[in-house]
């Protein structure tokens, strides 16, 4: 049983942002919607929801405007293709997220990803030194991480 469930809190926008979260990741479900409770200045809205992004479990929280998101905490995603990477970049920052350096976006909740080829960390931690330079003088100029051109500064 997992015991480490990310939990994010939002400003009134949990159920949308758990609902725009599962269309993007494959084998993603909604597990359960506590809402509140009648009588309540806000029943009928979401308090908390539980679902999973690729079998992975989250919490989405409306606790109010108190805390907001910040790049100190960010979901890492692993990518195995070019098109993996497009389609994760392009879905998360759709609709007013903002695009970040080194492979770095925040979605339009202000939630931070990390979108990352496998490739990158493999060459990063290349032994040649001078071929992980290479590397990470390229991924330095990056937005989206391109695995063509972090492959051909590998090269040299």
């Amino acid at each position: 049983m997992q015991k480490i469930t990310t939990c994010l809190w939002f400003d009134g926008q949990a159920e949308e942002a758990m609902n725009h979260y599962t269309s993007i990741f494959k084998n993603s479900k909604v597990l359960s919607v506590m809402r509140w409770p009648k009588g309540n200045a806000l029943e009928g809205k979401v308090l908390v929801a539980s679902f999973e992004l690729d079998g992975v479990p989250f919490q989405a929280l409306n606790g109010g405007p108190q805390y907001k998101f910040t790049e100190a905490m960010s979901q890492s995603i692993d990518c195995k293709t070019q098109e993996e990477v497009d389609h994760f970049w392009t879905k998360l920052t759709e609709g007013g997220g903002e695009p970040g350096p080194c492979g770095w976006l925040k979605d339009k909740f202000g939630v931070s990803w990390q979108v990352v080829p496998e490739q990158l960390p493999r060459l990063l931690q290349d032994p040649d030194q001078a071929k992980a330079g290479r590397v990470m003088a390229a991924m330095m100029q990056m937005g989206k991480i391109d695995i063509a051109k972090i492959e051909e500064a590998a090269k040299g």
